[in-house]
């Protein structure tokens, strides 16, 4: 099993920045692939971000793009999510994820594929 639990969410002014952290721990030498996605009421979830433990492989949504930069500390199996520019549009639950899939390359965006979910942490950007 692998735990993943999110902080650093918040209420922000557009414009404004937040950085959401995730903490792994458990089995995570069995997950390749690590993602933020994000849950508007009433909407699906979607994916927002997305890197590999040990390649330099990142993705990104097409609205993020420019605005929000991941990364991870694979010494202390945290992945972040720098968020600039925040837009009111980028309210939602923020949910952290982590994936065994090694294909993961062709399937990182389906929410489907991935193993273990965090309890989410909200972002609420104001006009």
């Amino acid at each position: 099993q692998v735990q993943l639990v999110e902080s650093g969410g918040g209420l922000v002014q557009a414009g404004g920045s937040l950085r959401l952290s995730c903490a792994a721990s458990g089995r995570t030498f069995n997950t390749h692939f690590m993602g933020w996605f994000r849950q508007a009421p009433g909407k699906e979830r979607l994916f927002v971000a997305g890197i590999a433990w040990s390649r330099d492989s990142i993705y990104y949504a097409d609205s993020v793009k420019g605005r929000f930069t991941i990364s991870r500390d694979n010494a202390k199996e945290m992945v972040f999510l720098q968020m600039n520019s925040l837009k009111p549009e980028d309210t939602a639950v923020y949910y952290c994820a982590a994936s065994t899939d090694p294909y993961y390359r062709t399937t990182y965006v389906n929410s489907n594929v991935y193993d273990y979910w965090g309890q989410g942490t909200q972002v609420t950007v104001s006009s």
